[in-house]
């Protein structure tokens, strides 16, 4: 069997057994490439040998006598490269995967486009009670608020359902608002928003945040062969990119029981560490956490994190800022768990052998995550945790130094920072140039020393 030269074999090095020549055959011998080791000292081999899943042999192209039988197989790589599985630190497999088979609008950038693919959408799905997808682009409407009106138009028989990209917001029709009891009469639900119109007080047809719960109530949930199937279209798209393993951010319970049945069924190829995700209520996300780590662990699934949310995202102003969004007069978003709330929810995680993963996209959000695993370290002790705060859009540069000094891990989206609509029409225009400057500090965070971490955030992303 033989690779062509340009292909690059991602090979997950599962429980790595070093440069050893343990007795036995091997299952799986590629030899005569170039294996990138990842080892400072020894950073180049030719040959690798496989048995049981686990590396038994890197080194050169002669193998330990007795490592290749009859029921070996031999990859004559002919130089192509070899290397360890990519990761994925923060990710959504289950429900992204499901995404590709609904109204998929991530790629447009018009309203007209948006519009035309939803009502392509619904003509194509007439036996399904809800029409539903995700994807569209904030700042392709004004003020990233789509009207229920527009929608109504293109899906105008059934209730109609469309996240946003960055999965911060939800797009409604008036079927939809209507089963959900969304009405100018209803107050907004702590931590969320529903827009509305400013001359009726009717709902607009956009909900921010915890607001999008009010529809969640009422739509059909996600059967489990429909999770089943978005992990498996997930893995394989992973897996064609090499990645061999993931951080599964925000795993509800659904979700950490679809991937320990794919592990019992023997049909995981990622490797997964879960963060166990189950709401806002305070006094329910340990004891949950702490059931489903024993109850859905196998020995590729680690359900040994927790996911946090400590605000929103700026563009929709629900991140939590040290200073007024210049475009809402006294405004700098609030923050979902007080700084009280936010120390004892982390301490008592962190004393449970739990990794903290935290969204936290403002800079007051990020200053009090970083206060709370300070507290946790006093109050616990120093350990190998490995706590995260993910996304870091705006960073005060005071709190740069503070990841190392706390052993945090910086976990950024990268792509994110790319100058696109989101930032310049959205974002940028919130902060003013001061404070923009400290959009996406990625390089300023790395030069700290700190442990930085990159992770897609697809579908986000």
């Amino acid at each position: 069997m033989r690779y062509p030269d340009q292909l690059t074999v991602a090979l997950a090095l599962l429980g790595f057994a070093g440069y050893g020549r343990e007795k036995g055959r091997a299952d799986l011998v590629l030899r005569g490439g170039e294996v990138y080791t990842v080892d400072a000292a020894r950073s180049w081999a030719s040959a690798i040998a496989v048995r049981d899943g686990r590396v038994v042999y890197v080194g050169s192209d002669s193998l330990p006598r007795g490592l290749i039988g009859p029921g070996t197989e031999i990859v004559e790589l002919a130089g192509a490269m070899v290397l360890p599985g990519f990761q994925d630190a923060h990710v959504h497999p289950i429900s992204s995967g499901v995404e590709l088979v609904e109204c998929h609008l991530h790629s447009l950038t018009t309203t007209v486009a948006v519009l035309d693919s939803i009502r392509a959408c619904a003509l194509a799905r007439t036996d399904r009670p809800w029409v539903r997808g995700s994807g569209w682009q904030l700042p392709i409407f004004p003020g990233g608020n789509p009207s229920r009106v527009a929608l109504d138009r293109a899906v105008p028989d059934r209730p109609a359902l469309f996240y946003a990209a960055d999965g911060h917001s939800a797009w409604l029709n008036s079927r939809a608002l209507a089963l959900a009891g969304i009405t100018r009469h209803i107050a907004d639900p702590a931590n969320g928003r529903i827009e509305r119109d400013p001359r009726s007080g009717e709902p607009s047809g956009t909900l921010r945040e915890s607001a999008m719960k009010l529809v969640e109530r009422v739509i059909p949930q996600r059967t489990r062969a429909e999770l089943a199937a978005g992990l498996d279209r997930a893995q394989r798209e992973a897996n064609g990119f090499g990645i061999t393993s993931i951080f599964a951010a925000t795993a509800d319970e659904p979700d950490l029981a679809t991937y320990a049945d794919a592990d019992r069924a023997g049909t995981l190829s990622l490797r997964v560490v879960a963060a166990a995700y189950s709401g806002e209520q305070v006094d329910s996300i340990l004891p949950h956490a702490q059931a489903w780590r024993t109850r859905y662990a196998t020995p590729r699934v680690r359900p040994t994190a927790v996911k946090l949310f400590q605000d929103g995202v700026i563009e929709a102003r629900t991140a939590a800022l040290l200073a007024p969004y210049l475009d809402r007069a006294g405004d700098a978003g609030t923050p979902i768990f007080d700084q009280a709330t936010l120390d004892r929810l982390t301490a008592d995680l962190d004393r449970d052998g739990f990794q903290v993963h935290v969204h936290a996209i403002g800079d007051r959000a990020i200053r009090m995550t970083l206060d709370a695993f300070a507290h946790a370290r006093e109050r616990n002790g120093l350990r190998d945790a490995r706590h995260a705060i993910t996304h870091l859009e705006l960073i005060d540069p005071a709190d740069l130094p503070r990841f190392r000094a706390l052993g945090v891990v910086a976990n950024f989206q990268a792509l994110w920072a790319n100058g696109d609509d989101y930032l310049t029409k959205l974002t940028e225009p919130a902060l003013g140039p001061a404070r923009s400057r400290w959009l996406y500090p990625i390089a300023s965070v790395v030069r700290t020393g700190a442990i930085v971490t990159g992770g897609s955030d697809w579908s986000v992303s």
